[in-house]
């Protein structure tokens, strides 16, 4: 019996941080469910920080490529879910993406706006990487518990 893997979009400004840690926690915690992948609004670089912070807890990143979520809608893709991973005013400047899509919001800091010493930095960057991480880790297993997908 084939199993569904179900397409998740984690969405957020530049496609250099939150999001790019959500698809990478869901790859790796679930990939026989689920199939990730991250875009942003206005995708930029990834920001150094955060392939530090994966690399401390040994995941590479480091040659992730940044994608545009507007190219991904005009290449027709289908998504089963779509989860902004910023702020609710950003998240409201999502595409609607075709099809029957669930759209789920969750919120974190955007790590390109910590200010302050660079251990300063690096220590909200790992803040915001831990919780990406359990809200991730959250996720799989309410799908499972709840039957989230039927």
């Amino acid at each position: 019996m084939k199993t569904t893997r179900y397409r998740i979009l984690f969405v957020c400004i530049h496609n250099s941080a939150r999001s790019q840690m959500a698809e990478t926690f869901l790859n790796l915690f679930d990939s026989a469910r689920f199939e990730a992948e991250s875009a942003g609004l206005e995708p930029g670089r990834l920001n150094p920080n955060v392939v530090a912070a994966m690399g401390e807890i040994g995941i590479d990143i480091s040659n992730n490529k940044t994608t545009a979520a507007f190219d991904l809608v005009r290449e027709g893709k289908h998504y089963d879910a779509v989860i902004t991973v910023c702020d609710a005013a950003s998240a409201e400047k999502c595409p609607v993406f075709p099809g029957k899509t669930k759209r789920i919001a969750w919120s974190f800091p955007d790590p390109s706006a910590f200010n302050g010493a660079p251990e300063q930095i690096m220590e909200q960057t790992r803040q915001v990487r831990d919780a990406i991480r359990q809200k991730v880790e959250d996720f799989v297993r309410e799908a499972s518990a709840l039957r989230f997908w039927v």
